[in-house]
């Protein structure tokens, strides 16, 4: 039985070919998807069609055993008044995996990942509303990250600006202080900032891949995956393991980073980027769109400011940090510090009320002016006033206009929740 999970996928051994009955009937339904789902040229409307044909992946395994099966699922591929999605190659693939579906299962073992299909009840909620989900998500890491209460998409250009990837990592940062889930894709530039932001935070992180786990790619982000992995988060894709990327893949891929996120942040696109891909699917799908502006004939962003042209107000600006965590339903923050121990701390380090609450604000995550804000309640003036106090006693530290603890306040604390793991697991290079 395919299991779910950390652990290797399949419960037992496969049977191997030969003997007793043939390989495709000794199969359970579940694995039968498996198998199914990881024949070349399936991808999800073919895979519903023959289900929906044959009434369930068993029985199309069992027939691509017999004699002319390609021609068959070829013609069970068609839908009313719509033409075969299956080629006759594809449906020779069919055959193949038909006739030694131990195979298939096999590279799913050795590859370590759990299984997830549609009927599960691990498979995500989300995911079930899209019109094209996976029939089959091939998980490492935590199949429970893909279900978070709140999950936010950053997607953006592989070859971003120092800003853009800056401001990849500030928004990671907020809304995963706000205990929200970053999805992203795990490529070059403003995926793998928006990942490694949420790694140092310890906050969960899911990566959608455009390839099997076998040929995970760009193979550079190895250690990012098994850092995502190691703080909780997961690594998911809808290819079976032994199936390499390709530029087709990459398209479907960007659907299920969309359709598990409640809203999609694009932070830079150029106008050919793949980013805005997902950005089509998140209107497709129903879910929020925000987008990063940029400056006027800035190639970084043109794709960006096109679409904002062409798609609002479905597709929305991001004005400002605050201002977009609070368009994502964000803005009370999930790890303030108790009173309790801002008077502890004001105790110990011999500050007033709000400057140990601003004190606590910063070690929960809190960087901008905007921020501390949100963070504390207090206004604009008191947080600038705390700030020269804390900078005067040597326990804030401003970087490029954005404030991070310095001193005894850099230390571990209780208000740090997800500190422990941040230290351990290091900084994954973007």
């Amino acid at each position: 039985m395919l299991g779910v999970g950390r652990r290797g996928p399949l419960g037992r051994d496969a049977e191997p070919a030969g003997g007793g009955r043939p390989p495709q009937d000794r199969l359970d339904e579940r694995e039968a998807w498996v198998v199914l789902a990881g024949a070349r040229g399936v991808g999800p409307v073919t895979f519903q069609r023959l289900l929906a044909s044959y009434g369930s992946a068993w029985a199309v395994l069992h027939d691509a055993a017999a004699d002319g099966a390609a021609e068959r699922l070829v013609a069970a591929s068609a839908g009313l008044d719509a033409p075969p999605t299956l080629s006759p190659a594809s449906a020779l693939t069919v055959v193949a995996a038909a006739a030694e579906p131990h195979r298939a299962l096999e590279a799913v073992r050795r590859s370590g990942v759990g299984v997830v299909t549609y009927r599960d009840p691990a498979y995500p909620s989300r995911l079930r509303r899209i019109e094209l989900p996976p029939p089959v998500l091939f998980v490492a890491g935590e199949p429970s990250a893909l279900e978070p209460a709140h999950a936010v998409a950053l997607v953006g250009t592989r070859r971003p600006t120092a800003v853009g990837r800056a401001t990849a990592g500030r928004i990671a940062e907020a809304v995963g202080g706000r205990g929200a889930t970053v999805v992203s894709g795990l490529a070059y530039g403003i995926d793998a900032a928006a990942h490694s932001a949420a790694v140092r935070q310890g906050a969960p992180t899911v990566a959608v891949v455009g390839g099997g786990h076998a040929h995970l790619y760009p193979a550079g982000h190895r250690g990012l995956a098994a850092a995502i992995i190691a703080g909780g988060g997961a690594v998911v894709s809808e290819f079976a393991p032994d199936v390499p990327p390709s530029r087709g893949t990459f398209p479907r891929r960007n659907r299920i980073i969309s359709g598990l996120s409640d809203a999609t942040v694009v932070i830079e696109a150029g106008a050919r980027s793949g980013a805005l891909t997902t950005a089509a699917w998140a209107l497709e799908q129903g879910r929020s769109l925000f987008l990063v502006p940029g400056r006027l004939d800035d190639p970084a962003v043109a794709g960006s400011l096109a679409f904002l042209r062409e798609a609002a107000p479905e597709a929305r600006i991001v004005a400002g940090i605050a201002e977009l965590l609070e368009d994502l339903g964000l803005d009370v923050p999930q790890a303030v510090a108790h009173p309790r121990d801002r008077r502890a701390l004001a105790t110990a380090a011999g500050l007033g009320e709000a400057e140990s609450t601003v004190a606590a604000a910063l070690q929960s995550g809190a960087a901008s002016v905007d921020e501390l804000v949100l963070a504390t309640g207090l206004s604009g003036a008191t947080i600038l006033a705390a700030i020269t106090t804390l900078e005067l006693r040597g326990l804030a530290l401003e970087v490029l206009g954005r404030y991070q603890p310095s001193g005894p306040l850099a230390e571990p604390t209780a208000v740090q929740t997800h500190g422990a793991y941040a230290r351990r697991a290091g900084r994954p290079a973007a």
